[in-house]
């Protein structure tokens, strides 16, 4: 008999949407402080996850959620960053 593998889940910080772990957009804050989206997952750091959407981006950079979930400020450029990882994503749903 098969077994069924455990498939990761995370929670979206701007729309609150749990979706497995792969479908989401990593941004990370490295112990060092530096702030960046991290599309492997593997980026050691305290890590927030956004869904691979243009909306929930924004939201999660307008209304401040993605900058109080790593407790740090988020430079513009990893805004920019994001929307882009964003973008790929909603056009790669089958991401893995």
């Amino acid at each position: 008999m098969s077994r069924v593998r455990h498939v990761p889940q995370r929670q979206c910080v701007a729309c609150r949407q749990v979706r497995p772990k792969r479908e989401m957009v990593r941004v990370v804050r490295t112990p060092a402080g530096e702030v960046r989206v991290d599309l492997t997952g593997k980026v050691s750091g305290r890590g927030a996850y956004v869904c691979p959407d243009t909306s929930c981006a924004e939201t999660a950079v307008r209304e401040q959620r993605l900058q109080h979930a790593l407790e740090a400020a988020i430079p513009e450029a990893i805004v920019e960053d994001l929307r882009a990882a964003a973008d790929r994503g909603a056009q790669a749903p089958g991401r893995s």
